[in-house]
Formats: structure tokens, sequence, C-alpha cells
């Protein structure tokens, strides 16, 4: 399937956020906001983006830090880009968060090639706000994989509630592990499914023998072989919740 690439400038807020859009050159389908890692819009993001969008869907990659990076801005996969990712985390407000997952619904359900139901999916970082986007009750299905910061309570600053707001998850989530991740221990990981549970959210859980972002497809940690496994995971989500 053929794809297109687009720009747009959503408001929120917090001020203007870029947003690239990628979808079918032709047809009409579901929307995804895709959700980054750290590092925004990078060369395997892009990648991910064109996967899914070629897998028949409009997909909105917003620009996480946009209030806080100059437009445009990709941060390195090293040690600086780290700190910077990192410390722009933990700079911006779990609502301004909240905003801009607002906007990007919005924009999808008012995009010409999206017929309107929309799903979340995102890697690191970009997991755990696509768990913090499934509390938006547009969001009929999300995949988050290895969605940090949540069992902790550190996404954004302001006071991070999401795990005590898992009630408000009103459609189906698929959650993608690995048992190797230090960013999620296993402690953390029995604290966000015993939450899980006592919401009584739809959910479903794999625990993959991975390292931290090992879908990334750049980089020593990403495994082709278990890519194999995740990403149809996702995309079964999607078709049955979302078509």
């Amino acid at each position: 399937m053929i794809v297109l690439e687009e720009a747009a400038q959503l408001a929120t807020p917090s001020g203007p956020m870029r947003c690239t859009v990628v979808r079918p050159a032709q047809g009409l389908w579901p929307g995804l906001l895709l959700y980054s890692e750290i590092f925004q819009l990078t060369g395997p993001i892009r990648r991910l983006a064109a996967y899914y969008a070629g897998n028949g869907y409009v997909v909105a990659v917003p620009e996480i830090f946009h209030e806080l990076e100059p437009a445009g801005t990709v941060l390195a996969y090293d040690a600086a880009g780290a700190d910077k990712g990192n410390a722009d985390k933990i700079g911006k407000s779990i609502g301004a968060y909240d905003d801009d997952a607002a906007a990007c619904i919005t924009h999808l359900k008012s995009h010409a090639a999206c017929t309107g139901p929309i799903g979340a999916i995102g890697w690191c970082i970009g997991g755990g706000l696509a768990l913090r986007a499934a509390l938006h009750p547009s969001i009929q299905a999300a995949a988050c994989f290895y969605a940090t910061d949540i069992h902790k309570g550190t996404l954004g600053k302001g006071g991070d509630d999401t795990l005590a707001r898992f009630n408000e998850i009103k459609g189906e989530v698929c959650l993608i592990w690995g048992r190797q991740d230090p960013h999620i221990p296993a402690e953390g990981r029995a604290l966000l499914q015993a939450a899980l549970n006592a919401a009584k959210v739809n959910y479903t859980w794999h625990e993959l023998n991975g390292a931290h972002a090992f879908l990334r497809d750049e980089g020593p940690r990403y495994d082709a072989n278990l890519a194999r496994v995740a990403h149809p995971l996702a995309l079964d989500l999607f078709a049955r919740t979302l078509r």
C-alpha cells in the first residue's frame, strides 16, 4: 500500500504542535495516535508510522515536547539525547500531554481520510502516553509497548495519576513488555497488572524475552524476531476494535 506523509500544525493550550500524518494514498481508514520515544520523530519512528499506515490507518505522530524544543527537533540516540529527552519528559506538565492527545484526536476525527474510530500506540514513554491517552473516551484501543513511567507515577510534572484512573479506560488495551527491560522491572509490571485487574480493564498482556527498545530498528537492542511477534499483536487489536 502506498502511503503519503503530511505536515500539520495543531493548536494546543501550550502552543502550536507540529504533527506528522502518514496515511494510505487512497481510501478511508481508522485513525491512530502514534507516540514516539523521548527522542521524537527519529528514523525508526518514521518507519513505524509508515508501517502502521501501510496496514491501513491514518497515523498522527505529534512532537511530544513541542513546547520545550524547537519545531522539528529530533534528539540523537546517545547519552546527551537521552538526558535531554528525560529532562523534557519531567519538565512537561501531565495536563499538557492530555491537551496534546485531545488535539490529535480532534485532528484525526476531522481528517478527510479517517473513518472516525481512533486508537493509540507508542513505545517507551510513548507506550506510557498511549496508555494515558486510553483515558480519553474517544480512544477505542491502545497498544502500549514497554510503557515507562506509569508504574512510578513519573509521566510529566503536576501529579501523574494515570494508575489511579484506569477505571476510566473504556477501550481495549494491549500491553507488550520485555522481561529484560530494567526500566519496567517485574515488580513494576506486577503493580500495573494489579491496577488493571482492579479497574476491570479489558486488556491482553504479553511478556517477551527482550531488552528495552527491542523494537527500535536502530542500535544493538533491536530484535527482528520479536518484531515479527509483537507488531501483529497490535495490528490484531486494531483490526478487531477500529474496523
